[in-house]
């Protein structure tokens, strides 16, 4: 497996509440957009779904689709991720889907963590390779 690591940072935020729970606790779809500088170059697309137990701690869930290059090699790929905001820190897991990836991409697998304080940027690193031959 090969590391990709740097920051991204998120270029759109829109939150919408679908279900007010008691206590300060919500359901929420969150469609955001990110840019990807390091190891990975390019632009991020997710769908969260979001459940928050109280008004700061959530728990979401969601599909990514990133966009760029990695290792010099073009294409996208989509992964699964779940996560957790415990207030100050959003900590999340991501899955590369089974033959998501194209172009040069085709072929990736592998899995990711992120994590980010309450703010624009994140730091993410993933571990990867594509079918056959690590990316070097």
């Amino acid at each position: 497996m090969t590391e990709a690591k740097g920051i991204f940072e998120v270029a759109d935020w829109k939150e919408d509440a679908y279900e007010q729970l008691a206590g300060g606790a919500k359901l929420t779809e969150a469609k955001v957009k990110q840019r990807f500088t390091g190891d990975i170059s390019g632009e991020g697309s997710v769908v969260w779904v979001m459940a928050y137990t109280s008004a700061d701690r959530a728990h979401f869930v969601g599909i990514q689709r990133i966009v760029g290059a990695i290792g010099g090699k073009k294409g996208s790929f989509l992964a699964e991720t779940t996560g957790d905001f415990d207030g100050t820190m959003a900590r999340w897991r991501a899955s590369i889907i089974a033959n998501s990836g194209t172009d040069q991409l085709a072929g990736i697998s592998g899995h990711g963590s992120f994590q980010a304080p309450h703010g624009s940027k994140a730091e993410y690193r993933f571990e990867y390779e594509l079918e056959g031959a690590t990316v070097r």
